[in-house]
């Protein structure tokens, strides 16, 4: 845009827009009835006003109501007349001449993708720069190739763009957008330089001259990094800290001779923030034995498969085998349901009446609830094409509250009584979205002192928690705080998937139990876990039916996406078979596999998506940054509640200004001691020691690579903020403000030495997205 004042005149009343120097944007003698206008710059520098935002070129908004008075009606001390500004361009030249009645001008600008920020925060012209010790290798690589097939006129900016052997001017060679996919892993200490847990605990190590960590303290001592300033928050919360030497606040509970000081007045006080679901030493062995009694998993995905495996999709009808199967299972319903009745008359009228009625499965009231099921079966139609008939409708209750397929459990046979029945009412909740890395304890734990009703766990691999790995253990642990917490696990196969349902109901305290059908990541998709399972429906259904057979009154959930591929949605096909095996609720991202996070959520399709599952309740997710937006998502697209996820990663009070239906300007005092209360969250599930300590820095890292994005609402010009807007450079309300809004990850660091002290000299951070390395 050329730095001269420009005027437009649009075609409607001849009303004019006019450009300052410093690119604001001025109407005069608008016609009230137009509401807004979008500005669209050409190349060429002329501007012409449609009604339509969508262009491929820069735009930028302007709304009425943001206008200043001056501009909307007349000046009464100018003796009534109008608002007058011109401005005369002299055929390219530098002069221009503007002439006003007014000294108050007030301008919203609104660039499309970007947040409007006050003027007085904004910092015009800002030019970025790089910072090379924080790209790959790779980039580095390309940029020195880059350099050096530049010219020796390459100084000159006129001369260097036009500049290129091989065709291609040298600044596009190296284009730092996207994401760093070959991150460096997190050094880890040698096992010879850490201390022996035992000797740290002044006990005797029964591996003697054979462990193959060190036993000399004064040679630890020596190598250790300088202790930190401030005090152990392990310490000073339990009264004892089980690192001793190797806390790197050892100084604070640490004797002249090594002994580590323990507080009896505190440390005999119960340790209710003990995290829970740690896998024991028995069960480790176990799984490490491969000795775990999975036979009641096994019997139930046979049952399954073979009841799949019944279904003749020719026109001869039912298979014969699998007709067999129905009958005896029916005699041995009916059986048992006079057994009951007889215990039941036994126990006398007075009790009778609080025992409920055996409810049989679906599977095997196919001859019995439902007259018009039988002819559709013996039409040859398959399990996945029952929904689709027309003649077919099963009463809603029955298909959300009956178990279809699995083998005959003793809960079946003796119901329980409804108050031991766990139900658990998921409706008008806050879910905090399971994030993978970013989601872990001491976020949650932040999470939940701002109002979040739902947590769950990371992602967690089903086969590395059947190998008994300690690392995915980790990721299932739960703080006591957390009242309603659930785990999600990932798989691609019913046996596995069924063993680990099993593994968890039986040996681990967790609320439901939630299958990832959802994660776009290539490594995931193409082992058939994730979002693959989506295109593969019968294989979903068969996982969930054989999972809820083993998982007693634990209730199951699914999250999915709207399908895999873009502009081919299937989730709706998919919600009604998930309703009939007994899932008690699917949360849906608004976006399909290749999407990404790319393009605003569907949550028209959520809506089309919950009234298809109904009466299972739906969650909808994407895109919720503010109240208005979780209110409109509620009032209007008919789900029973909301996921949130990176609005709670940019801002985790969102839950608290849900709840509270406000906008919290909350100050950048308050935001780091939010900070700080998740570094002491992180060294008390990671660890004060110099291990923990990095761990700790390094998902601080990670959370502000997200909690950078938020903008001050003070700072703001319209509110609220809106999740795929980006803020401009501006600076903040005071020098914390303005360093914890860089997006610099140089920064980042400076935040982390101000709460964990100064980064080690091995220290390696590389950003996930290549632009936060520019300055």
């Amino acid at each position: 845009m050329s730095s001269n004042a420009e005027t437009v005149t649009t075609n409607a009343n001849n009303d004019s827009l006019s450009l300052d120097p410093c690119g604001s944007i001025i109407r005069e003698n608008c016609d009230d009835s137009i509401d807004s206008a979008v500005l669209e710059l050409d190349s060429s520098s002329t501007a012409t006003t449609t009604s339509t935002t969508t262009s491929s070129k820069p735009a930028f908004l302007i709304k009425k109501e943001a206008l200043p008075a001056s501009l909307e009606q007349t000046n009464p001390e100018s003796g009534g007349q109008g608002l007058s500004m011109c401005a005369q361009v002299n055929n390219g030249s530098d002069c221009s001449q503007i002439t006003t009645t007014s000294t108050t001008t007030t301008t919203v600008i609104k660039k499309v993708g970007y947040a409007s920020i006050k003027q007085e925060f904004l910092v015009p012209d800002y030019k970025p720069k790089l910072q090379t010790a924080y790209v790959s290798s790779e980039i580095k690589e390309k940029l020195e190739d880059a350099e050096d097939s530049l010219p020796d006129h390459a100084g000159d900016p006129e001369k260097g763009a036009a500049a290129g052997d091989e065709g291609e001017p040298p600044h596009k060679k190296a284009k730092l957008k996207g994401r760093n996919k070959h991150r460096p892993k997190h050094e880890r200490l040698q096992d010879k330089d850490r201390i022996c847990p035992a000797i740290k605990e002044n006990k005797e190590c029964r591996f003697g001259d054979r462990c193959k960590f060190s036993h000399d303290k004064e040679d630890f001592i020596s190598k250790k990094l300088p202790e930190l300033a401030g005090s152990c928050y392990i310490y000073d919360t339990f009264g004892h800290c089980p690192y001793g030497i190797s806390c790197r606040f050892a100084a604070n509970h640490m004797t002249e001779d090594f002994q580590n000081k323990t507080n009896e007045e505190i440390y005999n006080k119960d340790r209710v923030s003990k995290p829970i679901n740690e896998l024991s030493f028995d069960v480790r062995n176990k799984l490490w034995k491969r000795k775990y009694d999975f036979k009641r998993a096994d019997k139930v995905v046979k049952d399954v498969q073979k009841t799949f495996r019944g279904w003749d999709d020719s026109s001869s009808g039912i298979n014969p085998t699998l007709k067999n199967v129905v009958n005896d299972k029916i005699e041995a319903i009916k059986t048992a349901s006079q057994i009951s009745q007889s215990d039941t008359d036994l126990i006398g009228n007075s009790n009778a009446n609080n025992i409920p009625p055996v409810i049989e499965p679906a599977v095997l009231s196919q001859e019995i609830h439902v007259e018009n099921r039988t002819e559709i079966l013996s039409s040859g139609a398959a399990p996945a094409d029952l929904d689709k008939t027309a003649g077919l409708k099963l009463p809603t209750h029955e298909k959300a509250e009956q178990r279809t397929f699995g083998c005959i459990t003793d809960e079946e046979i003796i119901r329980l009584q409804p108050g031991e029945v766990k139900k658990i009412d998921f409706k008008n909740k806050l879910y905090l979205a399971p994030l993978t890395t970013v989601g872990n304890l001491p976020f949650r734990r932040i999470c939940k002192t701002f109002g979040a009703d739902i947590t769950c766990g990371e992602m967690a691999l089903v086969t590395q928690l059947l190998k008994g790995k300690q690392s995915e253990w980790s990721l299932i642990k739960r703080h006591p705080s957390e009242d309603l917490f659930g785990v999600q696990i990932c798989g691609s196969y019913p046996d596995t998937m069924t063993r680990c349902a099993q593994l968890l109901t039986e040996t681990c305290s967790v609320d439901f139990i939630d299958i990832n059908c959802g994660c776009p990541i290539d490594l995931i998709y193409q082992k058939g876990m994730g979002s693959a399972l989506m295109g593969k429906a019968t294989k979903l259904e068969q996982i969930c039916r054989s999972m809820i057979g083993v998982m007693g009154n634990t209730p199951l959930t699914v999250k999915l996406r709207t399908g895999v591929f873009d502009n081919k949605n299937v989730a709706h096909n998919i919600l009604p078979r998930l309703r009939d095996a007994g899932v008690s609720l699917v949360t849906l991202h608004g976006r399909s596999r290749e999407q990404r996070y790319t393009k605003l959520a569907d949550w028209d399709y959520a809506a089309r998506c919950a009234a298809v599952a109904s009466p299972m309740p739906v969650f909808g997710n994407g895109d919720i940054l503010s109240y208005e937006e979780a209110n409109l998502h509620m009032n209007n697209h008919g789900v029973s509640g909301v996921m949130i996820a990176r609005g709670a990663l940019i801002k985790p009070w969102i839950f608290t200004e849900i709840k509270e239906q406000r906008h919290w300007d909350i100050s950048s005092g308050e935001r780091f001691d939010i900070l700080r209360k998740f570094t002491n969250y992180g060294l008390e599930h990671w660890g004060s020691d110099h291990q923990g300590v990095e761990n700790t820095r390094r998902f601080l890292l990670e959370w502000l690579s997200f909690l950078h994005r938020y903008i001050p609402v003070g700072v703001l010009e319209q509110v609220p903020q809106h999740i795929n807007e980006r803020p401009p450079y501006y600076i903040g309300r005071n020098d914390l403000e303005t360093l914890m809004a860089s997006a610099n990850c140089a920064d980042w660091i400076k935040i982390s030495e101000m709460l964990l002290g100064p980064v080690p000299p091995t220290f390696m951070f590389l950003p996930k997205h290549k632009a936060n390395a520019y300055q």
